[in-house]
């Protein structure tokens, strides 16, 4: 059995339902050999991350950058995983109420530092909230973990 962490931020009741997207996603009725975890950024940690096989970041963007729960995470877990994690298959989302620009750069820095590897382009949900997102976050919940079930990634 493989293990996909789900790590979002979700302070709000949009951003939960983008995070519920992703894990049903990645809980689809056709992916058998996959456990899903799903944590908020300041439950998870470094053993979070050294125990799962592919992660999927989720965040708000907050004055242009990441949440600052997403980034007490990565500086809690940079240093305890920067060797041992080199090559996690990783993906993210960012629910950009601008343009998302400078949170997918400071997630780029960051995880390009971990040396984790990027299994699908990011997917920056922008502007007034629509109903799409919740699909294409569901898509790439599902996408990581078939993947991952598939032995792709």
């Amino acid at each position: 059995m493989k293990r996909l962490l789900i790590v979002a931020h979700a302070p709000s009741p949009n951003t939960l339902r983008l995070r519920a997207a992703v894990e049903n996603g990645a809980r689809h009725e056709d992916i058998e050999a996959v456990e899903v975890v799903v944590k908020p950024p300041l439950e998870a940690g470094p053993d979070d991350i050294l125990s799962c096989d592919a992660i999927i970041l989720g965040t708000t963007e907050n004055l242009g950058y990441m949440s600052g729960a997403l980034k007490d995470f990565f500086d809690r877990s940079y240093y305890p995983c920067l060797e041992k994690t080199q090559g996690l298959p990783f993906a993210y989302y960012i629910r950009a109420g601008h343009d998302g620009t400078g949170t997918n750069r400071a997630i780029e820095s960051i995880t390009t530092g971990l040396r984790w590897k990027l299994v699908q382009d990011p997917l920056i949900c922008r502007g007034e909230y629509r109903d799409e997102f919740e699909e294409q976050c569901r898509e790439l919940g599902m996408y990581v973990a078939a993947s991952l079930d598939a032995g792709l990634i």
